[in-house]
């Protein structure tokens, strides 16, 4: 293995499928960009919930992708044949045997290697583990090298390293350049404001206030709703359904509205500094977002310059009587300049790079 190159082994939910699957676009933007900098990554993903039949994309030339049975001695194979990377991560939410794979991937721990829960929900886990005493993966928490999160900031931080946690450091969601930039509009997504999201229950209710509610008080507006799940769900008549969207036509759904909405679920609008990846997709299509207020926003981007800020549905339907097409292109040139400038998935991976290559090098030095 060359200086510095990793050998990377990742049990994660899928980076071939966004079906059901939030953190897909999180997945490719880190790894693509972990092996654009040399270092070899193995993304093990279950085959469950129908997410194979639904795939965005074929196998990457970025990693090499292990669709595996959803069995435990399936997995404990698969165990085996990665403890022998430099680093091993797992993930929350992989969907199958979660507790099995936290808890052997924790005994993979040796003295040339790093061991790491990457919690792509980490307020969502801290509440869970907060509920119940006796939950498995409270006790694991000190065993691995680091915490990664998907976001969260210091409540995060401070939340995790309460529980024992060694070190846990937020990674947060970035553009991948590769996949969404500017496009021409689709006629097919035309709105005057658009939402994309699955039907989750702890985002159910802040959909309802600051999109639906929103929508029936314009209703010389059009409102456009992208996403799993919602097909039986009442709604005004000026809300267009569109369901799955799928990742390629991400650029011309955030391009063609003149603005998207961007909707924290319940846990991170609660912990904050957790901005959604389609924040950043968006934004490097060049579009002018709304989204729910949340603590930590100016972290990302500048309010009312870059991004602009609802506090309930009532203020994102005040925005959009006001907001003009000329307006919402401005917003949308500053937030495409501020994401190439500073949240780009190189721009996290050499953070990463840089945590992984100095913690082996400690560890090697130690006596």
């Amino acid at each position: 293995m060359e200086k510095n190159k990793l050998n990377i082994a990742f049990f994660g939910s899928s980076i071939i499928s966004a079906y059901w699957n939030g953190a897909a676009t999180y997945y490719r933007g880190i790894v693509k960009a972990l092996n654009a900098l040399g270092h070899s990554v193995t993304f093990y993903e279950p085959d469950i919930y129908e997410r194979q039949k639904h795939r965005d994309i074929e196998d990457p030339d970025y990693c090499r992708v292990v669709v595996y049975d959803s069995n435990e001695e399936e997995i404990l194979k698969l165990i085996n044949e990665a403890s022998g990377a430099d680093v091993i991560i797992k993930a929350s939410g992989v969907g199958a045997f979660d507790e099995l794979l936290e808890r052997e991937v924790a005994r993979l721990k040796q003295e040339n290697n790093l061991i790491i829960f990457w919690d792509v929900d980490a307020p969502a886990t801290l509440d869970r583990i907060e509920n119940n005493k006796d939950d498995a993966f409270k006790g694991l928490i000190p065993l691995y090298d680091y915490i990664l999160t998907y976001g969260g900031g210091h409540p995060v931080v401070n939340a995790y390293e309460s529980k024992g946690a060694k070190k846990c450091i937020p990674i947060y969601n970035a553009l991948d350049t590769g996949t969404h930039y500017p496009v021409e509009p689709d006629e097919g997504f035309k709105a005057d404001l658009a939402f994309l999201g699955n039907r989750l229950p702890d985002r159910e209710a802040r959909v309802e206030e600051f999109f639906l509610n929103a929508a029936a008080m314009l209703p010389e507006k059009k409102f456009l709703l992208g996403g799993s799940g919602w097909q039986d769900k009442k709604m005004p008549e000026n809300v267009n359904y569109t369901g799955h969207v799928y990742t390629k036509s991400h650029n011309a759904f955030n391009c063609t509205p003149m603005a998207v909405l961007n909707i924290s679920r319940d846990s991170m609008a609660k912990y904050g500094f957790s901005p959604a990846t389609r924040v950043f997709e968006a934004a490097g299509a060049a579009a002018c977002i709304i989204t729910d207020y949340w603590e930590g926003i100016d972290m990302f981007f500048e309010p009312g310059k870059e991004i602009l800020v609802a506090k309930n549905g009532q203020e994102v339907a005040d925005i959009l009587k006001s907001l003009t097409k000329e307006e919402a292109r401005q917003i949308g040139i500053a937030a495409y300049k501020r994401v190439m400038e500073n949240h780009t998935y190189s721009h996290r991976a050499k953070l990463l790079q840089g945590i992984f290559n100095k913690s082996l090098a400690a560890q090697q030095v130690q006596p």
